[in-house]
């Protein structure tokens, strides 16, 4: 018995099984259910329970407020002192933690004894928990037993012992101080691999007609590493301005509001004053004005791309 073949021409497409479209779909789904549970849900119920007047200690009283917790955040000084310091947080600790990470990056570009070990020590920082670097830094600030006003008094830069956390003008810089020495080797490391990507003979072709080694860092080096700081900016800025932990255990918002973010002031009304209402409902637009500053940030980065 013969059967005969169907001969398809040279421009016919065959479409895959049912099955084989499907797989990307069944192995992403997983993924997909488990960040609906985790991410997604948990977002849609802050949301939720913002329009509530919702104090755990009296949960007889809750009831429904609609925008009133969100009208209340214009009244509140508190919310406005925080929201300074959260600008003010982001705007310093992220340019610092880049500028010091770039400088480590091109010291550690360079050939010297010993690189590849401190290559390796640079990370030590960015690797220790949040909490032990807040409690380290407490002591290297205290005003009786810290080593920080020790040096600064032996090397006569102040006279007397200087409360680092306790004054108000003071500590949030100090906390600023601390975390920029946390976060710094990430920059370090993000950049240290952009410089190695940058191929030598731009240098040398550089070198050859006389370009300073200022101008081939402006015109070969920024510009090799530029998508990395852009990128790394960014996860730091999300970080950073999401970041509490240092400045709960350093301070605890204190000395008064002194170094309170928009983070922490959500957590200490919802965790502390059991004022999830509230609470949830600065959480809530902190994350938008978060969410429109990196909304603004890819819009720019997509324009200067597809110049």
């Amino acid at each position: 018995m013969l059967t005969t073949a169907k001969t398809l021409s040279p421009g016919t497409k065959i479409s895959p099984p049912l099955s084989a479209r499907l797989m990307p779909y069944a192995l992403l789904a997983p993924a997909f259910v488990v960040t609906l549970f985790i991410v997604f849900f948990p977002m849609v119920q802050a949301v939720y329970t913002s329009f509530f007047d919702l104090i755990l200690w009296k949960p007889n009283a809750s009831r429904f407020v609609g925008f009133g917790n969100y009208i209340k955040l214009f009244g509140d000084k508190v919310f406005w002192i925080s929201l300074g310091h959260t600008a003010l947080w982001i705007g310093l600790t992220v340019p610092l933690q880049m500028a010091l990470g770039l400088v480590t990056a091109l010291l550690l570009n360079r050939e010297f004894p010993w690189r590849g070990l401190a290559r390796a020590m640079i990370i030590i920082p960015w690797a220790l928990p949040s909490v032990v670097i807040a409690l380290m830094w407490r002591w290297i600030y205290d005003p009786n037993t810290g080593v920080l006003n020790d040096i600064l008094i032996y090397l006569s830069v102040v006279q007397q012992a200087v409360p680092w956390l306790a004054d108000p003008d003071l500590a949030l810089y100090a906390i600023i101080a601390t975390l920029t020495w946390q976060g710094f080797p990430f920059f370090a490391v993000m950049i240290l691999a952009g410089l190695q990507g940058i191929p030598k003979s731009q240098y040398e072709a550089a070198s050859i007609d006389g370009a300073s080694s200022w101008r081939q860092f402006l015109h070969i080096t920024l510009p090799g590493i530029a998508p990395v700081l852009g990128t790394a900016g960014l996860l730091r800025v999300i970080w950073v301005a999401n970041s509490m932990d240092v400045i709960f255990v350093m301070t605890g918002g204190g000395p008064g509001y002194a170094t309170h973010t928009l983070p922490l002031y959500a957590f200490v009304k919802a965790r502390q004053n059991l004022d999830f209402g509230y609470g949830t409902s600065i959480a809530v637009t902190f994350t938008i004005l978060l969410g429109a500053v990196v909304a603004l940030y890819l819009v720019r980065t997509m324009r200067e791309v597809e110049r």
